[in-house]
């Protein structure tokens, strides 16, 4: 998603929504780091990694949604 730093940052001011999808998707990329980093993923930590890449994309989808109705 490349988004001009101006908007970004209107919005992450006054989009609360917004500022919150953008939070969780920071923390979601730090833990999906942190799976990358290890060599051998159990079963269940696996399974984990997936439902982080999901509710990421899911929540990058609905910055875009929003993205697109202040930029349209």
């Amino acid at each position: 998603m490349d988004i001009d730093q101006n908007v970004l940052q209107t919005l992450l001011d006054s989009n609360s929504r917004f500022r919150k999808l953008y939070e969780e998707h920071i923390f979601f990329e730090k833990q999906l780091y942190e799976y990358e980093k290890k060599s051998f993923l159990s079963p269940q930590e696996q399974q984990e990694k997936n439902k982080v890449k999901k509710m990421k994309l899911s929540g990058k989808d609905e910055m875009e949604r929003i993205l697109h109705t202040v930029t349209a």
